[in-house]
């Protein structure tokens, strides 16, 4: 696998999408990501509307290990089936990210990420 480099968010056109976009930018060619797995990713989070970055595993220098239940319901939708050693990009609506309403600072936020797989159990 060629070394990954943190991934360019190009800034959107247009209304923010109300439903789950899935992109695939790289296809991977390991195992495919599992409904309920664990997954080794490194990833990017932008806001929609504003293109501002508000998480990185990138700026921490190293990848992280979730399981897929403890994301944001867009990890869920749009990780499995997903191969290891590609690169995915997820547009979330409010409803399948932090939700339309709330505390965190992030509710009522279409977000865009950008998932690298490193691995998949």
């Amino acid at each position: 696998m060629t070394e990954l480099q943190k991934p360019e968010i190009e800034f959107p056109e247009g209304p923010a999408p109300t439903m789950l976009e899935i992109e695939d930018i790289v296809v991977g060619d390991g195992p495919e990501a599992a409904k309920g797995a664990t997954v080794d990713v490194h990833y990017l989070g932008v806001d929609y509307e504003t293109g501002d970055e508000f998480d990185s595993s990138w700026s921490r220098g190293e990848s992280v290990n979730f399981p897929l239940a403890m994301l944001v319901k867009g990890w869920q939708l749009g990780i499995p089936g997903m191969r290891v050693g590609g690169r995915r990009k997820l547009v979330v609506p409010p409803a399948l990210a932090y939700g339309e309403a709330g505390a965190h600072p992030l509710a009522g936020r279409t977000l865009i990420f950008v998932i690298d797989l490193l691995g998949t159990k």
